[in-house]
């Protein structure tokens, strides 16, 4: 999943925001599309683009609370509303629920709330309704919270079985990965090392009055997120945009690998499931002119496009091939890989702060689903792989299913596999040194697992 645009407030321009009251109708169509189905991505970027950043901003923090939210209004509500006046409604609860996190004041948010209703011929009989649940909900704040605050689906704001499976997975740390979703990401950023360094680069953005810090090899860590078009040199690929962890996956796959002696036979290196392309440019930039092959792979034609844009912007060179990862006699000439990278489709459930729609667009089903992928890619691809070469695989979940449960199942049937030192499950904003990866970020990152496996 793309880790762009940043749910920043910060980035919309002051004299291009619209009143309130539409900011609030814009929100509420966008998470009533999220309800239908709708990805994030897709119902924001429907907003108009000078009044997207500041639509996203709230999107974004009533999806975050929007188990609360939906709390609140079933305690408010006898009957739940049609669609769209329901979502107006969770709207206004999500952002006004908690002072202390409001973006505007709760009775400035109610007040445009309503207005919002009456200037929305599909919400407009409705809006007495809605002005008579948040008038009460001001009223009796303090006790409706304390109510919802006994179920576990308003307290923690994820679906009841995502917490259960996470209470399984990880009986520790749960707590601490429900509540690290509900905060918002910083934006990272993986230093182009072919074109400039991290120290060089860190003073640049020092002199455009940016401050940041460094994060593991080539990250660094932003201290407010900013558009990318404030960033010095992004246009011409001085920098990406891309999560600390996910920055784990091209040193991983070639530490050791690369050839010692210039002159030397190019590693050839297959970037499976590779869109937008943040980890294909990482191994070219890694490994320097000439020292690589790379084929990314991806099977939709149109996300396939990102990754020539990606690469293009930084002036990098792949193969990009648009075909299935899973049917290799599709697009395979037979010639054996030295490096596999599988960065596997799985439910993002770790990458929750990026993307707060997930949790509420995802079923149970989907990862036993998704599980079913992932297994039929890593037996696809591990006959691609020369003896003696390696293959990584990785997603962006925290379930175990997606993760250790998948490469312990992988090596049970494949004596010809061996795991290599790899970082295994990181959760969200775990930082700290991770046994076996000497670079590993410090700091906030999203939560991924890692799993790097070698051929006898």
């Amino acid at each position: 999943m793309s880790e762009l645009p940043s749910d920043s407030p910060g980035n919309a321009a002051p004299s291009l925001q619209p009143p309130l009251w539409r900011q609030l109708q814009l929100t509420a169509g966008a998470l009533a599309s999220i309800r239908a189905g709708t990805s994030g991505s897709v119902a924001f970027e429907a907003v108009e683009s000078a009044l997207r950043p500041g639509v996203q901003a709230l999107g974004f923090q009533v999806l975050r609370w929007l188990g609360r939210a939906e709390a609140l209004r079933r305690h408010l509500a006898k009957r739940t509303p049609p669609p769209l006046p329901d979502a107006l409604l969770c709207t206004a609860l999500g952002l006004a629920w908690d002072p202390e996190r409001a973006p505007y004041e709760p009775f400035t948010l109610v007040d445009q709330a309503v207005e919002a209703a009456k200037r929305n011929p599909a919400t407009r009989a409705q809006a007495s309704f809605i002005n008579a649940c948040l008038r009460r909900f001001l009223r009796e704040r303090d006790e409706l919270v304390a109510i919802t605050d006994q179920e576990p689906v308003a307290q923690w704001n994820h679906p009841r079985w995502w917490i259960e499976k996470l209470k399984r997975d990880h009986p520790r740390d749960w707590q601490r990965i429900l509540n690290a979703d509900n905060a918002q990401a910083p934006m990272t950023l993986r230093v182009n090392t072919q074109k400039s360094t991290v120290a060089a680069y860190l003073l640049e953005l020092e002199a455009a009055g940016l401050p940041a810090t460094r994060v593991g090899a080539s990250g660094i860590q932003l201290g407010r997120a900013r558009p990318v078009q404030q960033l010095p040199g992004f246009a011409d690929g001085a920098s990406s945009v891309q999560d600390a962890a996910a920055q784990m996956a091209a040193p991983l796959l070639l530490e050791g690998l690369l050839p010692a002696k210039p002159g030397a036979a190019p590693l050839r290196v297959l970037d499976a499931c590779a869109a937008p392309g943040g980890k294909t440019a990482h191994l070219l930039e890694l490994a320097g002119p000439g020292a690589v092959e790379v084929i990314a792979l991806e099977v939709d034609a149109l996300r396939s496009r990102r990754i020539d844009e990606t690469l293009a912007r930084l002036g990098l060179q792949a193969k990009v091939v648009v075909a299935d990862a899973a049917r290799p006699a599709d697009w395979w000439d037979g010639t054996p890989f030295d490096a596999i990278l599988l960065d596997a489709p799985c439910t993002a459930s770790g990458i929750v702060r990026r993307h707060p729609d997930v949790r509420w667009l995802r079923r149970e089903s989907d990862t036993a689903q998704l599980a079913g992928q992932q297994a039929a890619l890593l037996v696809a691809l591990w006959p691609l792989v020369r003896p003696g070469g390696r293959l990584l695989y990785c997603t962006c979940s925290v379930f175990r299913e997606e993760g250790s449960q998948q490469i312990d199942a992988f090596l049970a049937h494949n004596t010809d596999a061996r795991l290599q030192p790899s970082p295994g499950h990181l959760l969200p904003q775990s930082g700290g040194n991770v046994r076996g990866v000497p670079d590993n970020p410090s700091g906030d990152h999203d939560g991924f697992f890692y799993a790097l496996l070698e051929k006898r």
